[in-house]
This record gives C-alpha cells, sequence and structure tokens, in this order.
C-alpha cells in the first residue's frame, strides 16, 4: 500500500465512547471516510438518536452503530461487545472520548464558580466515573477483544492540552467579580486528562506483543460559539493565534486509527496550535 492508502480503515469497527456529542460525531466522520464502521456510545438516547440522523443525512448509506451505554458500568460495556461481535465478528479500534467536559460555552455544572477549597466530592467522584473509569472499563472490555484476536487493534484516548499543562484560570477570570463568584476549570479535568496519558503508557506496553496500540491525543480548544472576551484571553495563549476549527482533528484521528502510524504507540500527540510550545 502507498501512503494514502495506509490511511484507510476498510470495514474496521470502531467504538466511540460519548460518541453523540460534538467532537464524538466528528470522531465518527474520520472513521466513516476513512472507510471504517462507527460505534456510538452515549447515555443518552436522544442526544444518539440525532447523531444517527446527522450522520446518516451526511454520509447516506454507510453504516453507523449507535449504543446506549453507561460506560461505568461493566456489564452494560460488555453487552455492547457483544452485540457487536455478533453482528461483525470483530472491534478494531476503540476511542476513549467520553467526558463531563465543563465547557465554557455551555452551563455545565463542574464549570461553575466552584473554588478548588469547595470542590465538591460528589462531583469529583461523577467527573472521574466518566472520564477515567469509563476509559478504563471500556479498554478492559474491548482491548481485551482486540488483543484475543489476530486482528491486533488500536486504543485511542482523546487527553487535552491541559493534560499536558495546568488550565491558565486567568481566561475565565471576570472583572469585577469577587473570587468566590468567578469560574475557574475544575480540578477534575486536570486529573483526567493527565490520567489518560498514564492509561495510553500503561495499555501500550500490556498489549503491545498482542498487536495492541494505544496512543493518546491532547487537542487545544474547539471554537463553538464561545464568548469574544474569552476568546482573546485565550487566543493571545495559542502561537497560531485562534481556537481549532471542528473539522480540524479528523485526519488526525483517521492517521491514529490507521495502519498509517502503524509504529506508534504509547506516544502522546499534541494539536494545540502550539499552546504548549509558551
Amino acid at each position: 500500500m502507498n501512503a494514502v492508502e495506509r490511511l484507510m480503515i476498510p470495514g474496521r469497527v470502531v467504538i466511540i465512547t460519548g460518541g453523540a456529542g460534538l467532537l464524538g460525531r466528528k470522531h465518527a466522520e474520520a472513521v466513516i471516510e476513512g472507510g471504517g464502521i462507527p460505534a456510538l456510545l452515549d447515555i443518552a438516547d436522544e442526544y444518539l438518536s440525532r447523531a444517527r440522523e446527522t450522520l446518516s443525512e451526511k454520509y447516506p448509506g454507510k453504516k453507523v452503530e449507535c449504543q446506549k451505554a453507561d460506560i461505568t458500568d461493566r456489564q452494560q460495556v460488555e453487552t455492547v461487545g457483544n452485540v457487536l461481535l455478533e453482528k461483525y465478528g470483530h472491534i478494531d479500534g476503540l476511542i476513549n472520548n467520553a467526558a463531563n467536559n465543563p465547557k465554557v460555552e455551555g452551563t455545565s455544572e463542574n464549570m461553575k464558580p466552584i473554588r478548588f477549597e469547595n470542590f465538591p466530592m460528589y462531583m469529583w467522584m461523577n467527573d472521574l466515573a466518566v472520564g477515567l473509569t469509563g476509559a478504563f472499563v471500556c479498554s478492559q472490555v474491548f482491548g481485551a477483544i482486540m488483543a484475543e484476536n489476530k486482528r491486533g487493534g488500536v486504543i485511542l484516548n482523546i487527553s487535552s492540552d491541559l493534560g499536558i499543562i495546568a488550565p491558565d484560570q486567568r481566561i475565565y477570570r471576570r472583572e469585577g467579580l469577587p473570587d468566590d463568584e468567578q469560574t475557574v476549570k475544575p480540578v477534575t479535568y486536570s486529573v483526567i486528562k493527565h490520567g489518560l496519558i498514564g492509561l495510553t503508557k500503561y495499555l501500550a506496553t500490556y498489549w503491545a506483543e498482542r498487536g495492541v496500540r494505544a496512543n493518546a491525543l491532547c487537542p487545544g480548544g474547539v471554537f463553538n460559539g464561545q464568548n469574544d472576551e474569552f476568546l482573546t484571553k485565550l487566543t493571545n495563549l495559542i502561537p497560531l493565534g485562534r481556537m481549532a476549527n471542528v473539522d480540524e482533528y479528523k485526519s488526525t484521528v483517521l492517521y491514529m486509527l490507521s495502519d498509517a502510524s502503524s509504529y506508534m504507540t504509547g506516544s502522546t500527540l499534541i494539536v494545540d496550535g502550539g499552546r504548549t510550545c509558551w
């Protein structure tokens, strides 16, 4: 195969946790465009239905699997694995993408003005359950399936530029508000994204002889209607002077899933507009 052909993943079944979210759907597009079959896992039926509808309209005739599952529940994850194995006979990739993402542009509970000193234990446990424990459970179940077959496979953990550096809380700060009313990026986000890099290295060495590769992608922030004040503060920290466009990670994801990256494992690939250089 030539270099371009090695980027294709024809017929490969790739599971995407948090698949109904903004980036989850884009990861699914990358899989479809590479010739693969995305299997979207999410806990919300409504969002899964929307994701299926959107992808089916954009890619008529292409297969898109949607499975409702709580990824912190091993039994539910195993059920998904059994359903996909019965239908396709193999699972070839896993993108650990799910997270309780604290978005500036949204109303996420964990992106409220909660100082580190007062960060609630229930929120700590819930965030880690989805972002880190979920990745652990899915890697256990789907990674073992890939390790046991003769096809090998790929685990791609979606970390963040904040898995490399600490959040700069100044970009969330609003003038005129006292400290106890200031929004801060929650501690759980940093812990989870750093933890995914550790999980990546563990899995890469654990299953190397079985042909299962594991890598981490550290994307920067994606533009999605954030306010101008925040955008100015953030883009001043990025050498390219802007946030990522929503489609800019698709080619990287496909590369990391495909045979084009066949000698890459245990690696952390940073695609952040240069932010972590400063």
